[in-house]
């Protein structure tokens, strides 16, 4: 369990003085007009989609995958804008982190569907909450913090001051966080009744992975991890969609538990896991993270990659 962060003297040196400039920037421009640090954000988006070509490639091939129905130039507009609001993710970031609560209250649009979260733990249990890895993440957490303080299941940053920001800057909307290998801590906290954020939607390799549709791709590699929480008897699961709509507003929806989740059969569950994240990230799709490659990973070792 972390629920703080404690900076240390040797962030002061050489080894972070690049990290420094990094969080300075970001904060400064974290304190401009929302609509000018988007407009920033847009720009960005452009030259991210112009030279990061590796990048491109990724969410080209993913879009391609998902969406075969939409025509060659609807799905080059989905991964243009994809690129905008992942340069506006980064700024996105610096608001969740450091902007004071007056502020996320003018951003917050809607929350639906809190009542699902209130009557299971009325009922003495935890909410196992899946969301997906839309870019806007940090800020979707901290407008829900505003009605809903959870807790963050995440890996920790691998640069130590980023850490320090990263914690402390999450704990202003969670109650705490857990490490992703701290399987005992996220059970503990269900058991105690708390929301419990889990990202199930990417491709964590073979190992506890089932193969199932996604989109328009029969067989993607996906996450049985989700079950391991979910079977425990202190738990219901729910899911989540947030999107931001053009006047800069945060919408969230919360979806309804999954009744007799998980039945036994882990390949029908994680397929409903899967359908769970579909419905949420059709609600927005331009801003969830097809940066990642999700289909990394195939049923024969030794198929081609699709990102060739």
């Amino acid at each position: 369990m972390v629920n703080s962060s404690p900076f240390k003297v040797s962030f002061l040196g050489p080894r972070y003085w690049l990290t420094w400039v990094g969080v300075f920037f970001l904060y400064i421009i974290s304190w401009l007009p929302q609509s000018v640090q988007f407009a920033i954000g847009r720009v960005l988006g452009r030259v991210v989609y112009k030279y990061m070509k590796k990048r491109r490639h990724i969410a080209q091939v993913n879009i391609k995958l998902c969406f075969p129905t939409l025509s060659a130039e609807e799905q080059d507009t989905l991964v243009r804008k994809n690129m905008e609001h992942t340069a506006i993710a980064m700024l996105e970031t610096g608001m969740a982190w450091w902007w004071p609560q007056w502020r996320i209250k003018k951003v917050l649009g809607s929350i639906s569907g809190l009542e699902y979260l209130e009557q299971v733990q009325q009922s003495g249990k935890g909410v196992l909450l899946l969301v997906p890895h839309f870019l806007h993440l940090e800020m979707m957490s901290r407008v829900l913090g505003l009605q809903c303080q959870g807790v963050g299941f995440y890996r920790p940053h691998n640069n130590a001051l980023m850490e320090y920001f990263t914690t402390n800057g999450r704990l202003r909307s969670n109650e705490y966080l857990v490490g992703k290998k701290d399987v005992k801590g996220l059970l503990k906290a269900l058991k105690n009744k708390k929301v419990c954020y889990y990202l199930p939607d990417q491709d964590y390799g073979r190992k506890r992975c089932e193969f199932v549709p996604f989109y328009g791709v029969p067989d993607a590699a996906s996450t049985t991890g989700t079950l391991l929480f979910a079977a425990s008897e202190n738990c219901e699961t729910a899911s989540l969609s947030s999107w931001r709509d053009e006047n800069g507003k945060y919408h969230l929806k919360i979806f309804p538990t999954l009744e007799h989740f998980p039945s036994g059969d882990d390949n029908a569950d994680v397929r409903r896991v899967n359908l769970r994240m579909e419905e949420a990230i059709n609600l927005a799709p331009t801003q969830y993270m097809w940066l990642h490659r999700r289909f990394k990973t195939r049923p024969n070792k030794e198929a081609p990659s699709l990102y060739k």
